[in-house]
């Protein structure tokens, strides 16, 4: 995302909230892996959707900041016959996933079923469920009802749903501040524009 996109954005999203809500988010993921022991962070997507840019981004941040446990576990729905062990894990973790873990859900679309009810098995469990999601208004039974929290993004299209998990996994990696949100965002903007980090994602 260029400087010139980045300084509109800004602009476009100054007294909407959305800054804050993306703070708030991204305060709850780091304050759950944080203080949860040793369960981690499940980090899972949609059968047609894989966070692999919030997997290498928050993974940086665990790097950055002094929050080693926001390095996330991404469970994929059907991971091919020999990937390598970080990319080679099924939805089976979610069976194991209880009271210590966090499981963070990004879905830019519906939910699949089988999805759904694993994460509802987390939860019942004693795991934290976060809902990174599409607008649709949450219902019993879906995902942002199913979710202790929930960043409905507001569209599903693909830059403002990157845009989305860019500014969450940047905003984890800090500490709580005392700064306007145009200050933090422009701060995060730098981060953005800046060349990415290697990784092994």
């Amino acid at each position: 995302m260029d400087a010139v996109r980045v300084s509109a954005l800004r602009q476009h999203l100054a007294g909407t909230g959305w800054l804050e809500a993306v703070g708030g988010f991204a305060g709850s993921l780091r304050r759950s892996v944080s203080r949860r022991g040793a369960g981690g962070l499940l980090l899972i997507g949609t059968e047609a959707y894989e966070p692999w840019h919030l997997a290498a981004h928050l993974a940086d941040e665990a790097a950055w900041s002094a929050v080693p446990r926001l390095a996330p576990t991404l469970l994929r729905h059907a991971p091919p016959v020999g990937a390598p062990a970080h990319l080679a894990h099924g939805l089976s973790r979610l069976t194991g996933a209880g009271r210590g873990a966090t499981v963070l859900v990004v879905a830019p679309e519906t939910a699949g079923a089988p999805l759904l009810e694993r994460v509802q098995d987390a939860r019942r469990h004693g795991a934290t469920v976060l809902a990174l999601d599409g607008a649709a208004p949450a219902e019993p039974g879906d995902l942002g009802g199913l979710a202790h929290e929930r960043l409905a993004v507001g569209t599903a299209d693909e830059e403002p749903f990157d845009l989305a998990q860019h500014l969450v996994s940047a905003a984890a990696g800090r500490p709580p501040a005392r700064r306007a949100a145009l200050d933090r965002l422009a701060e995060l903007a730098g981060r953005l524009t800046a060349p990415p980090a290697i990784s092994r994602w």
